[in-house]
């Protein structure tokens, strides 16, 4: 695809371009994102985050709600402001992965989360969204992208760009598709045409905050050492016990409050081959996973999320997990 001048000003700058045409150059780059292979793809203006989105994150950020995941409580300004996150940055391109498991995992053997099936979500988004700006030609020095690893609030701004709502599990629920997605954005430094928020439509549902195995969706803010899944993986420490005794045959992740929510009985098995499990992984029984060593570790989670909680982190949770039965 030629470059059809994919910046702020048509005709070499001087003009800006009409309201049609930012409609056609973002209905092109919507196009493209889906033939990459995302689910969906929206655009919104890059702006301050709104008053209430700052207030939630501020409170998060004062009641120490991030627990030890220190990330969160640094560039605080930049996270609530893409602008000064990058400089220039005028619009947020924000993309969908679907990652819902097209292979079940062995029934009778130790769980992971379902994002973790297949190899690491960074690489597998940023490979596309780069493809996505070398497809129209864009400059190096006219955007950037962001998978996960920059200070940016993510669900807010797939909201902020019509891709879904922010449900009471705190995740991006997409309308007949659910909410087994990855997130990706590019900031780039012209106008585009910006699609509007979607209302919630979570109504009276509370399958999610029901179904949470240690509560942690009840709490106000809410507070991540709590939930199963930073247990799990953020935790380096021991695990507490409230884990212990929710966790079951989960040794990586959780997807207890997915498992729950309506909106995933229309969720689809991805097709994206990058994200499918191995044979090997999906043979794996508890007795396997208990004598799992350091070599087999490498080979099977080569290239995979799974290695954010390091050996040492999935053995300790095998361990509890073994153990499980006899805690009280």
């Amino acid at each position: 695809m030629a470059n059809k001048d994919y910046t702020t000003n048509g005709n070499n700058g001087s003009e800006p371009h009409s309201s049609n045409r930012l409609e056609e150059i973002s209905n092109d780059i919507k196009a493209e994102a889906l033939h990459l292979g995302f689910f969906s793809c929206g655009i919104a203006k890059a702006e301050p985050v709104d008053k209430e989105e700052k207030e939630k994150y501020l409170q998060r950020v004062l009641s120490h709600s991030y627990a030890e995941m220190d990330y969160m409580y640094h560039n605080v300004e930049k996270r609530l402001d893409p602008t000064l996150l990058v400089p220039g940055t005028k619009s947020i391109i924000s993309v969908a992965l679907n990652y819902a498991p097209s292979a079940r995992q062995n029934e009778d053997s130790y769980k992971l989360a379902s994002y973790a099936l297949g190899h690491d979500y960074h690489f597998i988004i940023k490979n596309k969204l780069r493809a996505l700006a070398e497809k129209f030609q864009w400059d190096t020095d006219s955007y950037r992208v962001f998978v996960d690893t920059a200070p940016v609030l993510e669900r807010y701004w797939a909201y902020m760009a019509g891709l879904g709502w922010i449900g009471r599990n705190n995740l991006l629920i997409i309308p007949h598709a659910g909410t087994m997605f990855f997130l990706g954005e590019i900031f780039v430094n012209f106008e585009l045409k910006y699609d509007k928020p979607i209302a919630s439509y979570c109504g009276k549902c509370n399958k999610c905050i029901e179904n949470c195995p240690t509560h942690a969706l009840s709490t106000k803010p809410f507070d991540a050492s709590l939930c199963l899944s930073y247990q799990l993986i953020e935790n380096r420490g021991e695990l507490s016990e409230t884990a212990k005794r929710a966790m079951g045959d989960t040794i990586y992740g959780c997807d207890r409050c997915q498992q729950a929510c309506p909106w995933n009985r229309f969720s689809t098995p991805t097709t994206e081959s990058e994200l499918q499990p191995s044979n090997d992984l999906l043979a794996m029984s508890k007795e396997d996973w208990i004598n799992l060593d350091i070599e087999k570790y490498r080979k099977l989670f080569k290239g995979s999320a799974v290695k954010r909680a390091k050996y040492e982190g999935l053995m300790r949770n095998i361990k509890a997990a073994s153990t499980n039965n006899d805690i009280p």
